[in-house]
């Protein structure tokens, strides 16, 4: 009777493959949060031209390119919770990189519901104020995305400490700038009707929250820092 010769891998090999399965995946989660983060600074570009704009047609154009990023931001989302679930060590704190996607797809829904909200308000004004918290907004951005490109390194260390507290500051200055927005609404004579401020309550609100979203961001990535120096 003849025995079927059953050729196992050898040894080494199958170690090696268990071995590259319990590594950690950085060069995974290092080009997905990457092209994350340059997605959201395309659209705090776009979002800022929106600002800017004082055509309606404008804005309802430039609002479809900014859904479109907005689903790109969403796609690349599920693709770092897909391989947080499928990878069994990761880089970093696995909620943290959690924390930092989150952030990230916020950030970018605020922006997208700020845009609408333009739209849907059939708002054509650009007021100074706008377009400010607009360009604080971008900077924020470009600082996120900087930052995320430095943790890989903690060689980065004081780069990554210097970051975050420009981060704050420019938080800070979105913070003084709605303030001071709030009270010109509702100043006394101010001209504004209620139904118009309510909506520019509304647009200055996001961007608020937009700018709060870029410091929790910083938030995480600071943990991760204190974590693995």
């Amino acid at each position: 009777m003849l025995r079927r010769v059953i050729d196992f891998p050898p040894f080494a090999m199958r170690l090696d493959t268990l071995i590259h399965w319990f590594l950690p995946k950085q060069e995974r989660f290092q080009e997905l949060l990457g092209r994350d983060t340059q997605n959201l600074v395309q659209s705090a570009r776009l979002f800022l031209a929106i600002a800017q704009s004082t055509s309606l047609a404008d804005r309802r154009v430039k609002l479809v390119e900014l859904k479109t990023l907005e689903y790109e931001g969403d796609q690349i989302t599920r693709q770092i919770f897909e391989a947080l679930n499928s990878t069994f060590i990761t880089p970093f704190d696995r909620e943290d990189l959690r924390s930092l996607a989150i952030d990230i797809d916020d950030i970018l829904d605020y922006l997208e519901g700020i845009a609408q909200f333009l739209v849907l308000f059939e708002l054509e004004e650009a007021p100074e104020a706008l377009t400010r918290f607009s360009e604080i907004l971008l900077e924020l951005v470009l600082q996120v995305d900087q930052l995320t490109r430095m943790i890989w390194d903690m060689k980065n260390e004081r780069e990554i400490a210097s970051g975050i507290v420009r981060v704050s500051e420019l938080e800070n200055q979105a913070d003084a700038l709605y303030l001071s927005v709030l009270a010109a609404l509702f100043r006394k004579g101010s001209g504004y009707e209620a139904v118009e401020i309510a909506k520019w309550k509304e647009i200055y609100q996001g961007l608020e929250d937009a700018c709060d979203c870029c410091k929790d961001f910083t938030h995480v990535l600071g943990n991760i820092v204190i974590k693995n120096a």
